[in-house]
């Protein structure tokens, strides 16, 4: 909406929250996604997410690690954004897009890994799909394609990352059921390609996220932790990340699981402001590619869409002005790190 933050302030919208009268920030022991913060991103551009700029930002809420794509840089740069992490005492991961089949992309996807490690990463997040599986496809063909060539993406990458000595996160993302994403993944038997744990997004595919956090916390090499919101509407449910402690998720239930999977797994917090989603599970093009998924999945994802309505419903951020979206997306971020200080959610 805004190109850059001068833009955006010559609007004359101020900052959604000041920082200068707060008291420190309490230890939680969570990071922070750049993605939690997609409308000041928009809004101001690079300067907000050049990711030393964010580290800064991210300590002052109270974080203990980032994950940020962190691009292709020379070692110089990348050395500022590694001791500006030092400084902070603030964990660093990266984003990256999974290589394509091109000389050029392989090449790109390598520096870029080298960068992350040159920036004190240990781990880089990656999706194999852009979008969501039933919005994308109308055929089951369709989505048997998509998965041999994330199969054959990820054959590309594994030999980069190991290489780079940088582990390659692939996020649940809308894409896979959890069964079949393990497939995937046990195919590969690589130490160096795991799972970043989105827990919440396999409720879009009718899945009880307890069991999908279970079955994927073996494989964990990071974390997205968020809590989820549903409503029910006429097609389905709507869907939506609320503050962590708002939602339906057993987070402390969550964390244990993610821990005993992994005792290291670092979480960070994925808080999007955005209307709900809409999950529509109750029309036929939503099956075409899930023809497999048993009918008690589908009664149990609604049952729980039902039993846990609110009396308020899920938020709405898109009709807001500009100047409402950012106070609401810092409030959202907020909350959540109050919830993780104020439980001990992520304590030890």
């Amino acid at each position: 909406m805004y190109p850059t933050r001068r833009a955006f302030l010559a609007t004359g919208l101020t900052p959604a929250v000041s920082l200068a009268d707060e008291p420190p920030p309490a230890a939680t022991n969570l990071g922070l996604l750049l993605y939690s913060y997609g409308i000041r991103a928009r809004a101001e551009g690079a300067g907000f997410t050049d990711p030393a700029s964010f580290i800064t930002l991210a300590r002052e809420r109270g974080a203990s690690a980032v994950q940020v794509p962190l691009g292709r840089r020379t070692e110089a740069a990348a050395a500022l954004i590694r001791r500006a992490a030092e400084a902070a005492g603030v964990a660093v991961e990266g984003i990256v897009s999974p290589p394509p089949d091109t000389g050029a992309g392989r090449d790109q996807f390598a520096a870029e890994l080298g960068t992350a490690r040159a920036c004190g990463a240990e781990v880089v997040r990656t999706v194999l799909m852009a979008g969501r599986r039933y919005e994308l496809f109308s055929r089951a063909d369709e989505y048997a394609a998509f998965a041999r060539t994330a199969k054959a993406t990820l054959e590309r990458a594994e030999p980069v990352a190991r290489s780079a000595g940088v582990k390659l996160a692939v996020e649940n993302h809308k894409d896979f059921r959890t069964d079949e994403l393990l497939d995937l993944l046990r195919g590969l038997a690589s130490p160096w390609v795991g799972v970043c744990v989105d827990t919440g997004n396999n409720l879009a595919l009718l899945e009880d996220p307890a069991a999908t956090v279970a079955a994927l916390a073996p494989l964990a090499f990071t974390v997205h932790l968020k809590d989820m919101g549903l409503e029910e509407y006429a097609d389905g449910f709507r869907l939506a990340e609320v503050p962590l402690g708002q939602g339906v998720l057993d987070l402390p239930a969550v964390v244990a699981a993610l821990r005993k999977g992994n005792p290291r797994v670092r979480f960070q917090l994925e808080m999007i402001t955005r209307d709900p989603l809409l999950v529509p599970c109750l029309t036929d093009r939503y099956w075409a590619t899930l023809g497999r998924v048993p009918g008690r999945d589908l009664a149990r994802t609604l049952a729980l869409a039902r039993r846990t309505s609110r009396k308020e419903p899920l938020p709405r951020v898109s009709q807001l002005p500009p100047a409402q979206q950012v106070a609401a997306e810092e409030r959202h971020v907020r909350e959540s790190f109050a919830f993780a200080a104020r439980t001990r959610l992520l304590a030890g």
